[in-house]
């Protein structure tokens, strides 16, 4: 028997998906890309905002219409943030549906696709160490779920519920299986990736995680990078380690979401101006030549405009390499979208263009600073470019799937390879290179 999976929102969703993967082929079925050759969908859902519900609803309708026209008789499993965050009400809105998957019930996929197709249970097939099946180059593994900071325009702990930290053992033993099977760079992701292990026991921190970490790709030439730091996670012990261990990238992601002292507060975050630029200032003095992304958000309730030519000002001067912006999105259920003084859709919409104009001039600026620089590249895939085949890569300052990469003119190395590259040329987030031979 034959699944599909369908994966909507975030890498931590990736994350889910492939867990759900390998325990399905563990128990016999086999994978499809082809809706047509499935016997069962799978959609692992979305819900961080109203935009990612409503594409999970359509995803999953899509499938249903290609039912319908009689492509094939196919079961669709709903999967992820949507069952979690609407729960028992899903069943009378989506009846084309066969089953509801909360997120914290994934690992109990088989025996409910096995329910759907009218199998027997399963014939007790042993439960796979490890539960990812990886094969590129780069690979997110989830260190938490959850997350206990309430920000009061964020669904997640609703969604995902309370911060809870995932044990260094299986962790290390994750990544370990992922570098044997060809992965070069583990990712580390989570809601509040700072505070792991807070709820461990005395000395398990994100800083001793990344030291074992470390350790464990060292042997393999590897790189180690984390995301989705908050400002107070940034320890002494934590700029010592992402300074102090080769493995750890100097690659520091920290969501700021705005800068103003007013809004944070009423977003139920801490923090001032002067705040946050003595910690970027703090950063650049310790970990020199380190890269920074943040994120920003326009339009959150009551945002003046001096507020948000206050985030314009931070941002600009701040000049980070990379900074996400979105436009605040009014969720049920959260402490914002209750709020009176809603911003009109266009003030919003201007407000997150101007930032979005701001960033990208920043960020292609910071691309092109590395040119004529002589870096690491992992080597991701093989496509063709207008004059021939090449290598698209990935340096250590460009995380994957968001940062750009590295286009390398066809030559002696394949996926997988981490290769020394003189970098040329930009253009946007993008850099071309140039393969150093061995020697030179």
């Amino acid at each position: 028997m034959r699944f599909l999976i369908v994966t909507l929102g975030c890498a931590k969703n990736e994350v889910d998906s492939d867990r759900m993967r390998a325990l399905l082929l563990a128990d016999g079925f086999e994978e499809t890309a082809d809706v047509a050759n499935a016997d069962v969908a799978i959609v692992n859902t979305c819900s961080f905002l109203a935009s990612a519900t409503e594409e999970s609803v359509e995803a999953t309708l899509s499938l249903a219409e290609e039912r319908a026209e009689g492509v094939r008789d196919l079961p669709i499993v709903m999967c992820g943030c949507v069952p979690s965050r609407y729960g028992d009400a899903l069943a009378s809105e989506l009846p084309e549906v066969a089953a509801f998957v909360r997120a914290e019930d994934e690992d109990g996929i088989v025996a409910v696709v096995r329910r759907v197709l009218g199998l027997g249970e399963s014939d007790g097939e042993e439960r796979p160490e490890t539960l990812r099946t990886v094969e590129g180059t780069s690979a997110f593994v989830k260190i938490s779920e959850g997350c206990d900071r309430f920000c009061t325009f964020c669904a997640i702990p609703y969604i995902r519920g309370r911060y809870h930290s995932r044990p260094a053992d299986e962790i290390v033993s994750e990544v370990r299986s992922l570098m044997e099977g060809g992965v070069r760079e583990v990712v580390l992701i989570g809601q509040d990736t700072g505070v792991w292990g807070c709820d461990l026991g005395e000395g398990e921190t994100l800083a001793s995680l990344l030291r074992r970490v470390a350790e464990a790709v060292g042997p393999y030439g590897g790189w180690v990078r984390v995301l989705y730091l908050q400002p107070e996670g940034m320890t002494d012990e934590l700029i010592a380690t992402i300074r102090d261990v080769p493995e750890v990238l100097p690659y520091i992601d920290i969501p700021i979401q705005h800068c103003s002292a007013r809004v944070l507060k009423a977003m139920g975050r801490s923090g001032s101006p002067e705040e946050l630029h003595a910690l970027f200032a703090r950063l650049r003095s310790e970990i020199p030549g380190m890269v920074l992304r943040t994120t920003g958000m326009a339009g959150f309730p009551g945002e003046t405009d001096e507020e948000a030519e206050e985030l314009y000002e931070f941002i600009s001067e701040e000049a980070f390499d990379y900074c996400s912006v979105f436009a605040y999105s009014q969720e049920d259920g959260t402490a914002a979208a209750r709020m009176a003084d809603q911003v009109d859709e266009d003030v919003k919409l201007e407000r997150t263009q101007h930032l979005i104009d701001l960033t990208e001039q920043l960020g292609f600026a910071a691309t092109a600073s590395h040119v004529g620089e002589r870096v690491r590249v992992i080597v991701d895939g093989i496509e063709e470019g207008e004059d021939g085949p090449e290598l698209i890569g990935h340096a250590w300052f460009q995380a994957p799937d968001s940062d750009g990469a590295v286009h390398i003119p066809y030559g002696e190395a394949t996926v997988g390879d981490i290769v020394t590259v003189d970098l040329v040329d930009s253009f946007c987030y993008e850099l071309v290179g140039e393969l150093v031979g061995e020697g030179e």
